[in-house]
């Protein structure tokens, strides 16, 4: 039987940086207060496997238009995690380093999907 999935998106410098960003997340996010939980917990880890995921979805479609309104929701998902970033830096459940790595990764992949979009 033909193999239906290839590699695809997982070969994408922008997905891979994505799936970073979404584990750093993860990891950060673990150390924020147990009520931030369904709070700004759950916004930066929707947002930022959301990068991933739509990066993924969007290297599945038939036609350039269809891509890039995928890759436009990605790059959108990557800025709303460099806010949030922001506000958990003032919240002070992040420190300025890992709030300017976090932004920092951020802006990287934004570059990146903005590089896919052409």
């Amino acid at each position: 039987m033909k193999q239906i999935f290839n590699k695809g998106f997982r070969e994408l410098i922008a997905w891979q940086e994505a799936k970073k960003l979404t584990m750093k997340v993860y990891c950060l996010t673990r150390k924020f207060p147990k009520e931030e939980l369904f709070g700004l917990v759950s916004q930066l880890r929707r947002a930022s496997s959301s990068v991933m995921a739509n990066i993924a979805e969007g290297s599945a479609m038939p036609t350039k238009a269809h891509r890039d309104s995928f890759y436009y929701r990605a790059r959108g998902s990557a800025t709303e995690v460099d806010s949030f970033a922001e506000l958990s830096l003032e919240l002070v459940y992040l420190t300025a380093a890992e709030r300017d790595d976090l932004c920092d990764h951020c802006r990287r992949i934004v570059y990146l999907i903005t590089r896919l979009i052409g």
